[in-house]
């Protein structure tokens, strides 16, 4: 049994193929697709986080309102980027939206992918302190993040505040109990991965990694969930940790699909470069009946592994055509492989 999800990256451009044209649109259809998915059974909606681009940045507002209109699907992001952020507003904004999702927040945090424009996090107004560097300065934003979300007192009150102060030191407002357990950290290398189980968070996986080993992508990724798993039990976590992969995977079952995607070209890994010098592996994608597509993915060693899929979704192509994408793999792929 998985879960499955679906993860938005939220593009808009005023294109006459899109359904999504403007922001108002990404943003009003990512609401309507989160309530369609709940009703057709899916698990989780995410949402990727870029900025200084056409696509979705700031998360909290999108998913308080999903969080309003949803009563069961998992809500969260793959990922936010630790560099732009403060961590402990971070956690004010965090803790609203798992409470008004009544506890469905899932929230991918990382160092971030590689971005629109050189150093964005520096017009954020945040800088590396000395002998830092700017993946460091991530980290060392979500360590914080993490303690703080506890819920523990660090603050020394106002002897003279304007409303009256509980006893003892205080801490962030409001307090989401039980959201310091569903962080979880996207990983691009194994020694992350490792390091996110150090520290208690979950795992998310996406479509690429650091090329480490010259293995298939799937192979390096599974590999990674294992050291990731490895690290958890050596770490002493009394939970059990959960992990996702991301996939793009289409099942053709009717003519749309195979305008759309039956001439799908990236059905074998690429390997390129990222920030210019980290070699990195981008996974394939997935697109054939129903049928083919069960065989191909039971191949996959990293879908094995995890307890969680997230199925990247074309969202430029509206609603309607969305919840067909996720229905044909929740009703035709998902049996077959035992996922549902």
């Amino acid at each position: 049994m998985k879960k499955i999800g679906f993860l938005s990256f939220g593009h808009w451009a005023n294109h006459p193929s899109y359904k999504a044209r403007t922001a108002s649109d990404t943003l009003l259809q990512s609401i309507d697709l989160a309530v369609a998915a709940e009703e057709i059974g899916v698990d989780g909606a995410y949402f990727r986080v870029h900025h200084f681009a056409a696509q979705l940045a700031s998360p909290f507002p999108l998913l308080s309102a999903i969080g309003a209109k949803t009563s069961k699907i998992e809500i969260g992001t793959g990922v936010i980027d630790m560099r732009y952020e403060n961590p402990l507003y971070m956690i004010e904004d965090a803790g609203a939206a798992d409470i008004i999702s009544g506890g469905r927040l899932q929230l991918g945090i990382s160092r971030g992918s590689p971005e629109q424009v050189i150093d964005g996090w520096r017009y954020f107004g945040y800088e590396p302190a000395e002998g830092e560097t700017d993946a460091e300065m991530g980290r060392n934003k979500a360590l914080l993040f993490l303690d703080k979300l506890k819920g523990e007192g660090f603050a020394q009150p106002n002897p003279y505040p304007m409303f009256p102060n509980p006893p003892g030191l205080l801490r962030l407002e409001p307090h989401a109990e039980g959201l310091r357990e569903r962080i979880w950290w996207g990983a691009a290398s194994n020694a992350t991965a490792v390091w996110a189980a150090e520290n208690g968070m979950n795992l998310q996986s996406s479509t690429l990694k650091f090329d480490e080993s010259g293995k298939p992508f799937h192979v390096q990724q599974a590999e990674q969930i294992r050291l990731y798993k490895e690290a958890w039990k050596k770490a002493g976590h009394t939970r059990e940790p959960r992990v996702s992969v991301s996939r793009s995977i289409f099942a053709l079952v009717n003519d749309q699909d195979k305008f759309y995607f039956g001439q799908e070209n990236s059905r074998t890994d690429k390997r390129g470069y990222i920030e210019a010098d980290k070699r990195a592996i981008f996974g394939r994608s997935y697109a054939a009946e129903p049928d083919q597509l069960i065989k191909e993915l039971a191949n996959d060693e990293a879908l094995q592994e995890a307890d969680t899929i997230l199925l990247t979704i074309p969202n430029t192509l509206g609603v309607e055509y969305n919840v067909h994408v996720l229905d044909s793999i929740l009703k035709h792929v998902a049996p077959g492989l035992g996922w549902k």
